[in-house]
């Protein structure tokens, strides 16, 4: 027979579809659109690396295309494209290591790439594809930074607006005060801030880059230190970005992780003079009810005021201090500092609600970026504070009083606290407080300050401006200029470069590596640098732009990815925008979700785009894990080392030196790496899993694929083995799309045999071609396969647009259950099973189709619809209980009554045999569900 060959109809149906543009989508004003609803369907765009696909990312990929292949059938007017994220730090890394420019080593692996996901049979209209490298795309990215750049906040409003409409005063002094006037409210500005500088990858890195004080690539040694930089102010939009949630179509536990990096807190600004008279520390606290028991203040150690604050007799333990905090990231200082840390540094503040003098304190725990970088310290009622102040000795007053269920649960008395009371509550040696409950007490006490002048009632933020510089090389110029003055200095007036003059691409160099210096490697382009109009001379921005600026707006490239007048067609924007479904990796959920929400914002502010959210609905696809490896410790496979070896057995490595383990494998795989154990030497035993035959219990346990941990599997192989829609098709029918699954070889073959099982109910097993089998008529469906086909139709139309793919699938395997082994086929029900197929396994589906008789794709054949009428069961199975146990099984019309079901229960065989010379006490019936008779 022809059996299911994948690697010969694959191809050629990739081919066609390329030839054909099958998937090429039509702009809104084409005739064929006309009356059709919209979707965009979206993939977070992936980053080409040169390790290429691995199996978990065409998971998210294959959820998309299943649904955008179903909407086309649907009547949809459907956009699914894809794009690359090519710039960033890898490609650079392989361009110093290798000497090859990173536009080389960034095209090879974006074919790659291209080529990989091409073999799984994706329906991407490939005309839009875009790539983040590319000058026709970045000088767009350029043009939106200008934007920002010429963007300010008016709060007023709530909008962004031009800054050719930001009110100026009239009482400036010259031009240069006017100038820093207007920079200080862009949305770009220039400033200088603590950053992480790595001196040897030369480049600023963000937090979640740096790891116990080094950088996560190559490891090397990080410092905390004051660069200029530049910054986007995205801390402008934080209110809008939290209410702009609310009505999106996300998980609540994404909306949550956002909200929470958001940081929205509300309380008061508190000024605490120094008892020296010098100057005064403000403060930001979301419990200005415990006032009363600030008993120390903490700057951090980058406070602008430690320095002229710290006493002489302290200055060298500060410094000491200071140096070791500037090589510990935020993250390490605030997240995983295990013990608290700190120097006096001689100076006093005075309380302003009792007039105490408190000691001031440095300690790395404090961030400078949060808040205004100090704290007022209250150890009974915050842990850090708490865990402070008792490793320093200082007093714990307690000014909130807990209930007696707290003091009893943590055996603490009034006088010695052992934890940090943080919870709301009454007021309590706190002089005008006393007795209000804690939300009274913030009102009152903040109606005090602000009566005295030393407080103010305000919204604080844990956000801070967007970090937009990179000193790299592989990254978007920055459209700018600086003017210079006659010595060559900064004069500080930036010029913007015009449209006309965009892109500005990177100079050819040879030389990419890190200089050092926060300068970058375009500090050695002196010919790109500098740069002369109109007698005036200007120096280029030396830094790059991070690669979060492609990944934040190319969903709107996608719309008109080839216009070269706009970033986007503005009747294009308003047909296909907001994206209808955005799936990606959780991974993101917090800073490209943010990012791309801000520019599109102030888009929307500045009517670039007609509305304010990017993104309607948005899934986050689960993990998948390496192959299910089985363990046994150490000490077991001693006990039963002779059992284990008879099995050809062998533990292939111990994975952890404290908890000794090995990981088994088959004794005859090539290497110890080789195949895990295969299904026939495991058996599961009451929940639990065994060595087949043997007492020897095996703990199962699936990784993250990595290079590293050699568990990584290559769809190319899987491909070259079952086919690309054996894979699409296993790695929906795995389990839950947001679920975390470990992959499965065997499982995988178990779906290409349901294909298989498919393909012979189609294809006649004794032709050398590919034709129709002669057990397929055109014929009218008995009642039973009619009902169970629309039942289908119901199911697998309902799951698909739930994104329930797993149930999906197993509707159409359980119809196709059915079929099987019937000795005539009717072909009306095989074209409806290959529709529903189509998206999920779409070569097999379109070369079936052929075989059924049709001449064209079913790319945009109708959607199967379903008859509620046909749902309805007419005949049901009703099993017949005596005692509990069931001894019979009834066919009966599905609206049969109570009485109608006794009364045949008790005349079948099977029963009458088993009451006969019994006494009947009890019959229960209910309908369409069971009878129980119970007897003596």
């Amino acid at each position: 027979m022809p059996n299911y060959n994948p690697r010969v109809i694959e191809p050629r149906w990739q081919k066609y579809w390329e030839e054909n543009k099958t998937f090429a989508c039509p702009d809104p004003h084409a005739p064929t659109v006309a009356g059709k609803p919209k979707i965009y369907i979206l993939d977070m765009f992936p980053y080409p690396s040169g390790s290429g696909l691995h199996v978990g990312h065409p998971e998210g990929y294959t959820a998309t295309d299943i649904l955008s292949r179903q909407k086309r059938m649907a009547g949809y007017h459907v956009l699914h494209p894809m794009g690359w994220d090519a710039f960033g730090l890898p490609a650079e890394q392989h361009a110093i290591t290798t000497g090859e420019h990173p536009s080389i080593n960034t095209k090879n692996n974006i074919d790659n790439f291209r080529r990989q996901i091409k073999s799984l049979g994706f329906s991407y209209d490939w005309d839009r594809e875009v790539d983040t490298t590319d000058p026709n795309y970045f000088k767009w990215t350029q043009w939106i930074f200008l934007q920002l750049f010429d963007t300010w906040y008016d709060h007023d409003q709530k909008k962004g607006r031009p800054i050719a409409e930001l009110p100026i005063p009239a009482d400036f002094k010259s031009e240069e005060e006017k100038r820093k006037f207007i920079d200080s409210k862009r949305l770009a500005y220039c400033a200088e801030v603590p950053v992480n500088w790595c001196p040897a990858l030369g480049t600023v890195l963000a937090n979640e880059e740096v790891i116990d004080g080094k950088s996560e690539r190559g490891n090397h040694p990080v410092v905390r230190q004051p660069l200029r930089q530049w910054l986007l102010r995205i801390t402008e939009y934080a209110e809008r970005l939290i209410d702009d949630l609310e009505p999106l179509d996300w998980s609540e536990s994404i909306k949550q992780m956002q909200r929470n990096w958001i940081g929205k807190s509300e309380g008061a600004e508190v000024d605490f003079a120094l008892a020296s008279g010098a100057a005064k520390i403000r403060v930001f606290t979301t419990r200005p009810d415990t006032l009363f028991g600030a008993t120390y203040m903490v700057l951090a150690p980058e406070h602008a005021l430690v320095e002229s604050i710290t006493t002489s007799e302290q200055k060298s333990a500060v410094q000491a201090y200071r140096e070791a905090a500037a090589r510990k990231s935020d993250f390490d200082r605030t997240e995983l500092a295990k013990e608290k840390t700190g120097v006096f540094t001689g100076a006093y503040a005075i309380n302003p609600v009792n007039g105490k003098q408190i000691p001031v304190w440095i300690a790395d725990y404090v961030l400078a970026t949060y808040g205004t970088g100090a704290i007022m310290a209250v150890p009974a009622h915050d842990e850090r504070d708490f865990e402070f102040a008792k490793k320093f000795g200082l007093p714990i007053p307690l000014v909130v009083q807990p209930p007696e269920e707290w003091f009893k649960k943590t055996r603490s008395t009034p006088e010695n606290l052992t934890e940090a009371y943080c919870e709301e509550g009454v007021a309590c040696n706190s002089g005008l407080l006393d007795g209000l409950k804690t939300a009274e007490a913030k009102q009152k006490i903040i109606a005090h300050l602000e009566a005295k002048g030393a407080g103010t009632r305000r919204i604080n933020y844990k956000l801070r401006d967007w970090l937009f510089s990179r000193q790299r090389y592989w990254g978007e110029p920055f459209p700018l200029l600086h003017e210079l003055d006659s010595e060559g200095k900064p004069t500080g007036n930036i010029r913007p470069l015009e449209l006309k003059d965009l892109p500005l691409t990177l100079p050819q160099m040879a030389d990419f590596k890190p200089t050092g210096s926060p300068e970058g490697p375009l500090a050695k382009a002196t010919d790109w640098i500098n740069v002369t109009i109109d007698g005036k001379k200007y120096r280029r921005e030396t830094n790059t732009m991070p690669q979060w600026a492609g990944s934040c707006w190319y969903y709107l490239r996608y719309l008109d990815a080839k216009n070269p007048n706009a970033f986007c067609d503005p009747a294009k924007a308003k047909h296909w925008l907001p994206v209808d479904l955005y799936v990606g990796g959780a991974e993101h959920a917090v800073l490209h979700l943010l990012y791309s929400r801000f520019w599109h914002k102030v888009l929307f502010d500045r009517g670039h785009v007609h509305c304010p959210e990017p993104f309607q609905k948005l899934v986050n696809q689960g993990m998948i894990l390496g192959e299910m490896e089985y363990r046994i410790s150490a000490e077991t496979y001693e006990k039963h080392r002779a059992k284990i070896e008879e099995l050809r057995v062998i533990p292939a490595h111990v994975k952890n030196e404290e908890e000794e383990y090995y990981v088994l494998r088959l004794a005859d795989s090539e290497t110890a790496k080789g195949k895990n154990l295969p299904d026939e030497q495991i058996e599961k035993r009451k929940g639990r899993t065994f060595l087949v035959g043997t007492e020897v219990e095996l703990t199962g346990k699936a990784d993250k694929m990595s290079k590293s941990r050699g568990n990584v599997i290559n769809p190319d192989d899987v491909v070259k083995e079952y086919g690309a829609d054996s894979l699409r098709l296993y790695e929906m029918f795995m389990g839950p799309l947001e679920a975390t699954k470990p992959w499965s070889m065997k499982s995988v073959e178990g779906v290409y045999r349901f294909l298989s099982r498919v393909w012979r109910m189609v294809v006649d097993d004794r032709a050398e071609t590919n034709v129709l089998s002669p057990l397929v008529k055109d014929v009218e469906p008995d009642a039973e396969t009619l009902r169970l086909m629309h039942k289908m139709i119901q199911k697998v139309t309902e799951d698909t647009n739930g994104l329930r793919f797993n149930t999906a699938i197993a509707a159409m395997m359980e119809f196709s259950n059915h079929l099987t082994g019937k000795e005539v086929r009717p072909k009306s029900v095989l074209e409806t099973l290959t529709l529903l197929l189509a998206p999920y396994a779409p070569h097999m589906a379109e070369e079936l189709w052929n075989v059924l008789g049709h001449t064209t794709t079913l790319a945009y054949q109708a959607w199967p619809k379903f008859d509620p009428a046909l749902l309805v069961e007419d005949r049901v199975e009703i099993p017949v209980q005596i005692n509990g146990k069931i001894r019979a099984k009834l066919m009966v019309a599905a609206d049969l009554d109570q009485a109608g079901l006794e009364k045949l229960a008790l005349t079948d065989p099977k029963v009458i045999e088993q009451i006969t010379g019994k006494s009947i006490k009890k019959i229960v019936v209910v309908p369409k569900k069971m009878v129980n008779i119970v007897v003596a």
